[in-house]
């Protein structure tokens, strides 16, 4: 029944059948087999279990085995990929699938005891049975078992019936499936559970896929009667509760005895962390550890190399002996960008002590908010929105950037209907905060409600994200007293200012909410209790090569500038051309050693006081001109000038450029106020010439200059590289994609910064395919297409060649019936504020005449065609002339 178990319900049973065994990979050897095994309540049910067993090619003697389950909806193929792996490690691996499944006869049981765990105490006979495989005992292998959501479901209930399995590391998995897909199903099911009806219905959808049973594919014929019943309703049924919590670990607590790694995802609206919390407390006798990674059931980073590692270092140590101690609780953390690889740098946390949900310590913290009155609408639409079950990408559309960004998994998709959601805030937090489990709250209703109780992050620009887009039902009866409610369970940074807020709605579009409507008031009426563990550590990553040796790098340059004399000022070198001009390029060809023509004849002239845009689409060759001009790479033929003095590899005159080309490099355990200090010294130029608060201004990063660059989004790294750009303030300064990361308030004022530099007597050059942004900042243009030039001029005057104007004036309709007169102009139209003229020709000084002259008028003329439309045309021009 419901339970949809596995991100891949939907997904892996539309691919069930589809992979088909390998045999003879390296280092594995495979042998397909069908194991006749005999379950059911009375042992009377015959089902054919297909399996493959992997064993390590190459070696001799018995190995250790470990048994390989799949998620629901999918079969054996798909954990074909982490069987060979754990194969080449040196395990004996069995992989099968799940009756109801794949190849495999019998009808899906969801992982009961009268079936699946039967199945599994055959498999383990079998494994008992070949030469390849370790023994303890006659009968008793060296066996672990793993599998993740259906297939971890199974990897803690088989040692619980069988103590032959020797270790077990279940994944993203349930503890009390009623509790799962009911919440807060509590002692008398049939009355309080919320009914989780979208993941429900997804894993009913595959499971009824995966067969031609009718409507109820290959389940059990009673799983199928309750689901019917329970999705009718919208609520469960003593029964229900029962035959799901027959299928559960809740239902072995205390008899599972085998060392157990949890591991548990924070991206998982199905199967949160209250689900592994739980099963860490049902485990005795045995060694304990949980790991919570940044995937799950709704997307997120996978972390497929800490998760596979974590399991063969625990299947090492308990199966062989050999593997390494294992913390008692580890975390991962998003933090900034990898300035080398420009990806999502993940970290990990670890404690000796697991803390449970309610951390080893707490921070209390006052919320404000007066009772607040909130609908319940009929039939429970519109509903609010948090997660989307099975379609996690689609969560991800963050409205602040949150930690992971991969994925969005730290903040995103939150969306509540009005009058249906009472709001408490916390103040803004003197500090950043870490919230470490499921913070705690006391709530009043004024009559018998069920609400849904999610945490927001408020940045201090007003910016609101819905934090792991969790969020957690809660019914409280009629007559109860105030509850203490547990928020959802989660791993989430708060930053310094921003502010804590809890939304208790009254719909939410995953659930079965009740069709009658009604109104009644909320309140908080405690403050909020945040689970906090000082002893959660992380460990510094090691550091790449360049992290010390750009520094030495740096000195090195240090060291050649002094030697070369670039000081700040006119810089040596022979002069061939006129030293107030910034840029002059004449006849420049580059050609790359594969035959490519990647700048051709290029030439172009920029004067002071100029914002020149460098314009072509993909391959024009614009980045290729930038490196020339910096030195970078030289050119086959022609000539750059830079302020009259020739332009080579290391020519002192480079020291009058700001450049910014190709991305930005930081070192990224360093502040950002740190690397750009870094950078001005191994300019060899005095501290007090940096202008370093002009930069820290044009940055607009505010505190985050004192944190590592590691830290940092795309757009935060962006504006702090053309700060880098800007020190010193020199008298030219070249920027690619200069607007790249960056939203629009800070496009905009990067835009401002341009053109006060420029106005100052400098002179700025921007590469950028934002063509509406280049018609705003620059003053002029140079178009290249597959490496040509095939235009350049002031900007006004490339975007207005098509003789159409704007001419101001206030009286639109008397304009229009005037110009409309004058013979050879075209079509006139009110175009506020003035009138839209197609001249077709005729002077804009005759049409400004014929206006005055008729009363009216003007303050204003410019040309309209927008500098996009002129692009285009011209690289059409360009493509047909090529």
């Amino acid at each position: 029944m419901l339970i949809a178990i596995t991100v891949a319900a939907v997904l892996a049973a539309g691919m069930a059948g589809w992979l088909a065994t390998r045999g003879g990979a390296d280092g594995v050897r495979t042998l397909s087999t069908r194991i006749a095994v005999t379950d059911g309540p009375h042992d009377d049910q015959h089902v054919s279990l297909d399996a493959t067993f992997y064993t390590p090619s190459g070696r001799h003697g018995r190995v250790p085995a470990i048994l390989v389950a799949h998620g629901f909806g999918g079969s054996k193929d798909d954990v074909r990929e982490e069987a060979e792996t754990l194969t080449r490690h040196g395990y004996a691996v069995l992989a099968w699938s799940a009756r109801g499944f794949g190849r495999t006869t019998g009808e899906i049981s969801l992982d009961s005891p009268d079936y699946d765990v039967k199945d599994v105490r055959q498999l383990v006979d079998w494994l008992a049975r070949r030469p390849e495989v370790r023994l303890d005992g006659p009968g008793d292998p060296r066996v672990g078992i793993t599998g993740a959501s259906y297939g971890g479901a199974i990897s803690l209930l088989a040692p619980a019936y069988d103590p032959r399995i020797d270790a077990t590391v279940p994944q993203i998995t349930w503890y009390d499936l009623a509790d799962a897909l009911f919440p807060n199903a509590g002692g008398n099911g049939a009355r309080t559970g919320v009914f989780k009806k979208l993941w429900a219905g997804i894993f009913f959808a595959g499971g009824s896929a995966s067969g031609s049973g009718g409507s109820c594919g290959r389940f059990l014929p009673s799983i199928c009667a309750m689901y019917q019943k329970v999705a009718e309703t919208g609520r469960p049924t003593a029964e229900a509760v029962a035959m799901l919590r027959r299928s559960s670990p809740s239902s072995v607590a205390g008899r599972i005895h085998a060392p157990t790694l949890l591991i548990q995802g924070q991206t998982d609206s199905l199967f949160p962390f209250d689900q592994a919390d739980a099963n860490a407390r049902a485990i005795t006798g045995a060694p304990v550890s949980v790991l919570w990674y940044q995937g799950g059931h709704d997307g997120g980073d996978p972390e497929t190399a800490r998760v596979n590692g974590a399991m063969r270092d625990w299947f090492g140590r308990y199966l062989d002996g050999k593997g390494p101690a294992q913390p008692a609780f580890t975390v991962t953390r998003a933090g900034g960008i990898d300035s080398s690889t420009q990806q999502q740098r993940i970290s990990a946390a670890t404690s000796a002590r697991y803390p449970g949900l309610f951390g080893s310590g707490s921070r209390t913290l006052p919320l404000s908010g007066a009772p607040q009155t909130v609908q319940n609408p009929a039939g429970g639409a519109p509903a609010s929105l948090s997660a989307l079950p099975g379609f996690g990408a689609l969560s991800t559309f963050d409205t602040l950037p949150g930690e992971a960004g991969t994925g969005g998994a730290g903040g995103g998709l939150g969306v509540d209907t009005p009058g249906q959601q009472a709001v408490f805030d916390s103040a803004p937090l003197p500090q950043a905060l870490r919230l470490t489990g499921s913070a705690r709250v006391r709530v009043h209703a004024s009559v018998q409600a069920t609400l849904f109780a999610k945490i927001f992050d408020v940045g201090s620009d007003g910016r609101i994200a819905l934090t792991r887009r969790l969020v957690s039902p809660v019914t409280i009866a009629p007559g109860q007293a105030d509850p203490v409610i547990s928020l959802p369970p989660m791993d989430y940074r708060f930053d310094r200012g921003h502010r804590i807020r809890v939304v208790l709605s009254t719909t939410d579009m995953g659930y079965a909410m009740p069709a009658k409507p009604a109104s009644y008031q909320v309140s908080i009426t405690s403050p909020l209790s945040v689970p906090v563990d000082a002893d959660l550590a992380t460990p510094p990553s090691p550091l790449p090569w360049w992290t010390w040796g750009l520094p030495l790098i740096g000195l090195a340059v240090m060291a050649g500038l002094m030697l070369t004399g670039r000081g700040r000022g006119r810089a040596r070198g022979t002069v061939v051309g006129d030293e107030n001009v910034p840029l002059k390029i004449t006849q420049l060809t580059k050609r790359y050693k594969n035959g490519l023509l990647a700048v051709d004849d290029l030439s172009f002239e920029v004067e002071r006081g100029q914002v020149l845009g460098l314009l072509g689409p993909n391959g024009a060759g614009k980045t290729t001109t930038l490196r020339m001009l910096m030195g970078l790479i030289t050119p086959d033929s022609g000539a750059i000038e830079l302020f009259g003095r020739r332009v080579s590899p290391g020519a002192p005159v480079l020291s009058r450029i700001g450049s910014f080309v190709e991305g930005p490099g930081f070192l990224p355990h360093l502040s950002g106020h740190d690397n750009l200090t870094l950078y001005w010294r191994a300019t060899g130029r005095p501290a007090e010439d940096s202008h370093l608060t002009e930069a820290l201004d044009i940055a607009g990063l505010g505190d985050a200059l004192s944190r590592s660059v590691r830290t940092y989004s795309h757009g935060m790294r962006q504006r702090l590289a053309i700060a880098q750009a800007m020190l010193g303030l020199p008298d030219l300064l070249v920027l690619d994609e200069p607007t790249n990361g960056l939203d629009p308030p800070q496009i905009a004022e990067m835009r401002e910064v341009l053109t006060r530099y420029a106005a100052a007597g400098r002179t700025v050059i921007v590469s950028s395919h934002l063509l509406a942004e280049v018609e705003k900042t620059c003053t002029h243009v140079v178009v290249m297409h597959r490496g040509t030039q095939v235009a350049t001029g002031p900007v006004a005057q490339i975007a207005g060649q098509e003789g159409t104007y704007i001419i101001g004036t206030s009286d639109a309709d008397r304009a229009v019936a005037v110009l409309e007169s004058l013979e050879g102009v075209g079509k006139v139209e009110p175009y506020p504020p003035g009138v839209l003229a197609h001249l077709n020709g005729t002077p804009p000084s005759d049409a400004v005449a014929t206006l005055v002259a008729a009363g009216l008028k003007v303050d204003r003329v410019m040309p309209h065609r927008r500098l996009e439309d002129a692009f285009l045309t011209l690289i059409g021009q360009g493509a047909d002339n090529g």
